[in-house]
Parts: structure tokens; C-alpha cells; sequence
């Protein structure tokens, strides 16, 4: 008797870890992905030291309010966001322009440790990258900072605190702040969290609309549109619809001073991590419905 071995299907071997391993591979193959991450490096960088150059010089030698020191170094990451978000855009779109998408859902069907894996590998890379980058910004702005020097503070009228640049006005201090000044590191964490739920919101608009044109425009107008048409709204409204937009509530974690019409910081990120989930979930639904 001759035994005759079946051969078994080639997704029986697929774990979750295989796929985030494939998924990686295929993302530090791309070049996109070293481009869009060197743009989000160098802006976030750079547009930090630049700001707190321009906002010392300017307090320094006019006076004026005081500035969140850690955002005005942080600031930055307002533009790098767009390179993040179009880099998890075309994470998921590349592969359903090429046709690839078709060889990755025959060697994993069942198709959600497709999704997990993308997540996982973006989700880590970007963070990973972007908490270094936010830390260099911190340092750097601040070190900026600290070579402009303020005479006093004084309680204005507006109830903010403002500087003077009358020498005969309280002590000479700089500008300048550390890493333990209260909520420095926790803006750090929080820029490199909202960084990361950018990218993740532009994954999950790339499962959805899998056109990379179309993905970043619904990705832009959830984070730049949006604002614009809320302040359309009365001034009733206005204050309480915008402050849980994606952009105001997820940038609210970069923050160390309050700010009455934003949400507290973990509390914006929170909000920010509600809208990630909900483009995700719409793409697995998606991608679990639909034909690659």
C-alpha cells in the first residue's frame, strides 16, 4: 500500500508572529517609510527650536504672557503629524495599489492578524521614533529658551501671567524650564501618543476608502477641517464642540498649563484614542467584508 501525504495548506503555519514579522519586513522595505519618518524627524526638530527662538526673542525684548514652554518646543509635531498620518495612509493603500494586498490575505485569510500585525508594527516604530524626536525637541527648545532672560512676573489683567522687560521689576530669571518642571515628561509621552494615534487614524481611513488620495483627504479633514467648520458654529457652541475634535483633544496631551476652553491632558488623549478606535474598527469591519 502506497501512503499518499496530503499537503496542507500553507496558512497553517501562520501565527500572529509570523505576520507582524512579515509586516515589519514589508515596512522597513518601503521607502516612503524612511522619507515620510526623516520629514516628521526634521520638523518636529526643527520647528520647535525655531518657535522657541522666535517666542523667547519676542517675550525678551517686549515682554509679554508667559508661553507653556514644553508645547512651545513641541510645536512642531503640529506639522510633522501630516507625514505620520500619510505614512499609516499608505502602510495599507500601497499594498491594495500594487495588488499585493491579494498575496498578504492568501497567506493569512482569516485577515485580522493582518490588521493586528500593521497596527503593532506602525504603532511601536512610530512611537518609538517619535517619544526620541519629542525628547530632542524638549531639550533643544529649552535650551533655546534659557538663553533669553525675563525680569519679574506680574499678574495681568487678563488673569495670565505676563513678564516685564523693566530691569526694576522682580528678579532676572530665564525662560528656560527642565525636565521635572511639573508635566514636562508627560507632555513628552503625550506628543509621542498623539503622533502615534495620527498614524493609526490614517491606517485605519486606509482600510476604509483603501485609495491612498482619498484616505488622506478624509484623514486631513478629521484633523484640519473639522476645526475650521466648528468655528462656524455660535460662540456657545463653538467652545464646547472644538475642544473634542481629534486635533484639539489629542494635541491637549502636549500641554502642561491648562487651558480653559481644552480638555485636561490624559482626558483629550482619551477622546483622541476614541476616534483612532472607531477608524480602525471600520477598517477590520471592512477589510473582513470586502474583497481584496
Amino acid at each position: 500500500m502506497t501512503a499518499v501525504a496530503e499537503a496542507a495548506p500553507a496558512h497553517l503555519g501562520v501565527t500572529q508572529v509570523r505576520a507582524i514579522d512579515s509586516e515589519w519586513i514589508k515596512f522597513r522595505s518601503l521607502r516612503s517609510t524612511w522619507w515620510s519618518i526623516g520629514v516628521a524627524l526634521l520638523i518636529s526638530i526643527g520647528l520647535g527650536v525655531l518657535f522657541s527662538y522666535l517666542r523667547g526673542y519676542d517675550i525678551a525684548h517686549h515682554g509679554g504672557f508667559e508661553p507653556d514652554q514644553t508645547e512651545l518646543s513641541l510645536r512642531g509635531f503640529y506639522l510633522a503629524q501630516l507625514a505620520v498620518g500619510v505614512l499609516g495612509v499608505l502602510f495599507i493603500t500601497g499594498e491594495y495599489s500594487t495588488g499585493m494586498i491579494r498575496a498578504t490575505l492568501s497567506a493569512v485569510p482569516k485577515r485580522v492578524p493582518v490588521w493586528v500585525a500593521k497596527i503593532v508594527v506602525f504603532a511601536a516604530v512610530i512611537f518609538l521614533i517619535t517619544l526620541i524626536a519629542a525628547f530632542i525637541a524638549f531639550l533643544s527648545g529649552q535650551a533655546v529658551l534659557s538663553g533669553y532672560h525675563v525680569h519679574g512676573a506680574f499678574l495681568s489683567a487678563k488673569g495670565g501671567i505676563a513678564f516685564t522687560t523693566d530691569p526694576g521689576v522682580g528678579a532676572r530669571h530665564s525662560l528656560g524650564v527642565s525636565i521635572s518642571y511639573p508635566g514636562a515628561v508627560r507632555a513628552i509621552f503625550g506628543a509621542a501618543l498623539y503622533m502615534v494615534g495620527v498614524g493609526l487614524l490614517g491606517l485605519g481611513c486606509g482600510f476604509l476608502v483603501r485609495n491612498a488620495g482619498g484616505a488622506i483627504a478624509a484623514l486631513f479633514g478629521l484633523l484640519l477641517v473639522l476645526p475650521l467648520l466648528a468655528q462656524a458654529l455660535p460662540a456657545s457652541l463653538q467652545e464646547h464642540v472644538s475642544k473634542y475634535l481629534p486635533l484639539l483633544a489629542g494635541t491637549a496631551g502636549m500641554t502642561t498649563q491648562r487651558v480653559p476652553d481644552r480638555l485636561a491632558p490624559w482626558a483629550g488623549l482619551g477622546v483622541f484614542a476614541l476616534y483612532v478606535v472607531a477608524a480602525l474598527g471600520a477598517g477590520l469591519y471592512v477589510l473582513r467584508r470586502r474583497d481584496a
